[in-house]
């Protein structure tokens, strides 16, 4: 594989990096979209191989569908060997509690992993927590990730802030994907200039008379490949009304079927802020709390447990008010039709429906990182309304 000169460079640095006895744990490679991040790491560890033939590399990422993506990425690039693993963080460094039913009813920390190297794709959306119980096993980690995305959800801990190797050059045939066009845009200016880039790539100006219409008819198409992202919660809890009517959900509360999103991590349920998930079963169990099954996107394990009724339809996540002392012997859901862009990181979608709303203290820097993180969610189709 041919290496763009930025590549070769960062690649230089990773072997320097993993060759010398006396290295740091870790090592950070930032890359923007299309700077061909995955082909990198797919001939570095070609080349760890070749040197070392027992080697054995594990590669995680945050979500289940990245670590899917990645797979797939290096199965085409054939990178991978039998000694290779491809998991979640999760997967990797904790094992389930069951129960005499053979129910898992929690997960811990495993004391030690079989591996000689780790590979952390899209580090940008690792917490201090989990970061730090990877760091625990004194194994190599090089984390890689785009640090023109959003940090994580919550808290300050930034991965990907100042990363030590960087990918800026775009691959030229990534130049000519118009969604990495429109990214370039977000990225450098905040500002996507509204036009049609391809059939499937446009960005509708608010003034055109056909944007309301068009906007209306993307969403009542809405299906589980859509990813629909907006940047203020009554937007979201509007446009999850609306598509629940166009399903013919007749009540306001959960039905088997509803696409939802989890609002707060529970480490022994396996579920994480932002997954998503479609209920199979619901019951309500009490004035304020239902006893749900829901077959989250990015785990082959069913979840089960109480998940807390008031927080349907909420404008915000009671997890950050005080009705919280009353949410806690259960779990938080929400419809998971709309996103805001901050819940969607980690996320992608065949389709995305970009809603451009800026908060008024969001600075330029944010609001671009905003921006290019909601446009990278797309893989084929991408639609956006100023």
């Amino acid at each position: 594989m041919e290496l763009s000169a930025d590549q070769q460079k960062a690649l230089s640095a990773l072997l320097k990096w993993f060759g010398d006895p006396k290295r740091e744990q870790f090592i950070t490679l930032g890359g923007y979209a299309g700077t061909g991040k995955t082909s990198l790491i797919s001939v570095f560890k070609t080349h760890l191989t070749k040197t070392d033939k027992k080697m054995k590399i594990a590669f995680c990422s945050y979500t289940g569908r990245a670590a899917q993506n990645l797979k797939n990425k290096l199965v085409e690039q054939n990178a991978l060997t039998w000694r290779d693993t491809i998991s979640t963080i999760h997967g990797l460094i904790y094992d389930p509690i069951e129960n005499t039913n053979k129910e898992i009813v929690g997960w811990e920390r495993k004391d030690e992993l079989d591996t000689d190297l780790i590979i952390v794709d899209e580090a940008s959306m690792v917490d201090s927590n989990i970061w730090m119980d990877l760091l625990s096993y004194k194994i190599p980690i090089v984390a890689v990730g785009d640090h023109g995305q959003l940090p994580p959800i919550n808290g300050n801990f930034n991965l990907m802030a100042n990363p030590q190797l960087l990918l800026t050059e775009i691959h030229r045939q990534a130049k000519n994907n118009p969604i990495i066009q429109v990214s370039i845009h977000a990225r450098n200016t905040g500002v996507i200039p509204a036009k049609e880039y391809n059939a499937k790539v446009i960005k509708y100006s608010k003034d055109d008379p056909f944007s309301q219409a068009m906007s209306t008819e993307l969403l009542e198409g809405y299906t589980t490949d859509t990813l629909i992202l907006c940047g203020y919660n009554s937007t979201r809890a509007r446009i999850n009304n609306f598509i629940r009517t166009v399903l013919g959900y007749e009540h306001p509360t959960p039905e088997p079927g509803d696409r939802v999103i989890c609002l707060r991590n529970n480490q022994k349920k396996n579920v994480y802020n932002g997954m998503l998930g479609t209920i199979q079963n619901i019951e309500r169990v009490e004035k304020d709390w239902f006893e749900a099954a829901i077959l989250m996107d990015d785990s082959d394990s069913l979840y089960t447990g109480l998940i807390y009724a008031l927080q349907f339809g909420a404008l915000n996540s009671i997890n950050f008010t005080e009705q919280r002392k009353f949410a806690l012997k259960g779990d938080l859901f929400d419809f998971g039709y709309a996103l805001t862009v901050h819940k969607a990181q980690g996320s992608q979608a065949k389709k995305v429906i970009l809603f451009e709303e800026r908060f008024s203290k969001m600075d330029d820097s944010t609001w671009k990182k905003w921006l290019y993180t909601g446009v990278t969610r797309a893989q084929e189709e991408l639609y956006l309304f100023g």
